[in-house]
């Protein structure tokens, strides 16, 4: 196509990362690790120092830190368990040496062929080698929630992630309020929970945030976590629309539909009483240019003597003619033949 080439840049995606066979149970049970840890660390800080802090009038501190926890805990789960945006495998009717180009800002994008999912992906969609599955706006593969980050989830990401940088300050300011309030205190067990649960808030929340930082400037320059890996815009970004326009696109743009919903409710299970009634034939359909012609003479079947349908009355006729005797009427124009009244039902 050279007047393509004339008019925008082709652009190769960048070559997937090797498969990598792994079982899904120790990532599974890294994920679940990390939510018990976090339900662990909060229950040594509510039983212990908030609570010596409560009792002494300081209510500040847990009217802060409780709803931090809930939104930090709900955002875990629910990034656990949610959609990344995958893109159902297609068909092996598939071709994939045909050719896709589409365009974006006067660049063009050669669709690559996914051997795994047997489709062409569409641009900024990769196929996750530890889930097995393409990702639309495909950003990162996160072991700490075993899921892909994409285009689905990445508003819970971001969100889970500015949650526990929050959460883990706060945990890390009022362990130290504790250790500072209770300083003339002998050593307490409350003491030892307090620097149990500080240890790890404080280091947790230098690498969180650093992590906020780096997802920050990638929203900003519509750049994904994968793309800046690999260096797939080396010259300028076609989905660099302006910095509003790129955080309103991350973060608060309607998402589309959901592929993968629509595919499990057509592969739902159904009744037998739903499959006769979708499997009963219809009757015949006048196509609608057709319309009924003028009232006119209809053309009526070729009938064969003695063999009319049941209920005709054309075979009872023909009986009754039978009984007849042999013997024919004479008449003045000639000899006339023996008639039968016709049956009920006879045209």
């Amino acid at each position: 196509m050279p007047f393509l080439k004339d008019a925008v840049t082709l652009v190769k995606e960048p070559q997937q990362l090797p498969s990598i066979p792994l079982s899904w149970f120790p990532p599974s049970v890294f994920a679940a690790f990390n939510v018990t840890l976090l339900l662990f660390l909060s229950g040594l800080f509510f039983g212990f120092p908030c609570r010596w802090l409560v009792q002494n009038g300081e209510w500040a501190f847990p009217a802060i830190t409780g709803p931090l926890f809930i939104l930090t805990f709900f955002s875990l789960v629910s990034l656990n368990f949610s959609d990344p945006g995958i893109l159902h495998r297609g068909s092996t009717k598939e071709d994939p040496m045909t050719v896709h180009v589409v365009r974006v800002n006067q660049r063009a994008f050669r669709l690559e062929w996914c051997p795994k999912c047997l489709f062409h992906r569409p641009p900024r969609t990769y196929h996750c080698p530890w889930c097995n599955i393409c990702v639309e706006d495909f950003d990162h593969h996160c072991k700490w929630v075993n899921n892909c980050i994409g285009h689905r989830n990445f508003r819970l990401f971001m969100l889970l992630v500015l949650s526990l940088c929050l959460y883990s300050g706060a945990l890390l300011v009022t362990c130290l309020t504790f250790l500072i309030r209770t300083r003339h205190l002998p050593f307490s067990l409350d003491k030892g929970m307090a620097i149990l649960v500080a240890v790890p808030a404080a280091g947790f929340l230098i690498p969180l945030f650093l992590l906020l930082l780096i997802q920050v400037l990638s929203v900003s320059r519509a750049e994904s976590s994968y793309e800046s890996k690999c260096r797939y815009h080396p010259e300028y970004n076609p989905f660099d629309q302006g910095f509003a326009k790129n955080w309103y696109l991350a973060m608060f743009a309607p998402l589309g539909p959901n592929y993968m919903s629509e595919v499990v409710c057509l592969q739902r299970p159904v009744g037998t009483a739903w499959i006769q009634e979708k499997t009963k034939p219809s009757p015949p359909r006048r196509p609608k240019h057709c319309r009924p012609g003028p009232p006119g003479p209809q053309h009526q079947p070729r009938r064969v003597p003695g063999k009319g349908p049941p209920g005709s009355g054309e075979a009872a006729a023909l009986q009754e003619m039978r009984r007849l005797p042999a013997s024919v009427e004479k008449s003045p124009g000639g000899p006339r033949q023996p008639t039968a009244e016709p049956a009920a039902g006879d045209p």
